[in-house]
């Protein structure tokens, strides 16, 4: 089951509110039954993928009638636009709350944990992570926008703040162009990790196969990257 913190949700369904997304009876449902909505919401969107949720579905788990969904969100399209924006805004938080933790790490630690962790979020995830490699890789224009790029940014971000404190911290110099050695570091990362989540694009970047696991891919991968930002 997924446990966003609450506290930011209810910031978000403010902002829902605010842009069409939710209406004022959601808004003013008592916390606990607005939070079982959005469990099964979550829920849903985690075992389906937010374009594939089933209205019958979230409504059995959040104890409410379909009607009152119809309520909350005026019809199946407002839900599933409230479902995205959701899940995006979920993802952006967690890399928020888990960035700084990263960057507190070795440089080493970091790298690994970001790639291995995120690799095993991403299968307990399976439905979000479907679709957004969907969104990522089928070139929508309408999901790239809202989908890909706000969720793009914080892991770029997120790299590069790992490289931030690994300079401070005297890890590795400090004279190499920053910027742009986030965004190839940034997309060796994902990469290797996609590869682990998409067995398709396994099958084109031959990441791992039987006599390449993925250790040892992650262990060169780290090798390189630390000899290069070291000299």
């Amino acid at each position: 089951m997924l446990n966003p913190d609450w506290s930011q949700i209810q910031v978000h369904i403010l902002h829902f509110e605010e842009e069409g997304l939710v209406t004022r009876t959601f808004r003013r449902l008592d916390p606990e039954r607005q939070q079982a909505v959005v469990h099964a919401i979550l829920e849903e969107a985690s075992e389906k993928g937010p374009t594939s949720i089933n209205i019958k579905e979230i409504a059995r788990r959040a104890d409410v009638s379909i009607g009152s969904l119809y309520q909350y969100f005026g019809n199946r399209d407002g839900l599933l636009n409230f479902a995205v924006a959701l899940c995006v805004r979920y993802m952006v938080d967690m890399f928020a709350e888990f960035g700084p933790m990263l960057a507190a790490m070795p440089l080493r630690d970091a790298l690994r944990y970001y790639v291995l962790g995120g690799i095993e979020w991403g299968q307990t995830e399976a439905g979000l992570v479907r679709f957004f490699g969907k969104a990522a890789y089928h070139g929508d224009p309408e999901l790239a926008e809202s989908v890909v790029r706000p969720i793009a940014e914080v892991m770029r971000a997120t790299t590069a703040m790992i490289l931030a404190q690994a300079i401070e911290r005297g890890e590795i110099r400090s004279d190499f162009d920053m910027e742009a050695a986030s965004r190839v570091i940034n997309a060796l990362m994902i990469a290797i990790g996609d590869a682990q989540l998409f067995p398709e694009l396994n099958i084109y970047f031959q990441v791992i196969d039987e006599n390449m696991p993925l250790e040892r891919v992650m262990d060169t991968l780290i090798d390189l990257l630390m000899k290069g930002l070291h000299e």
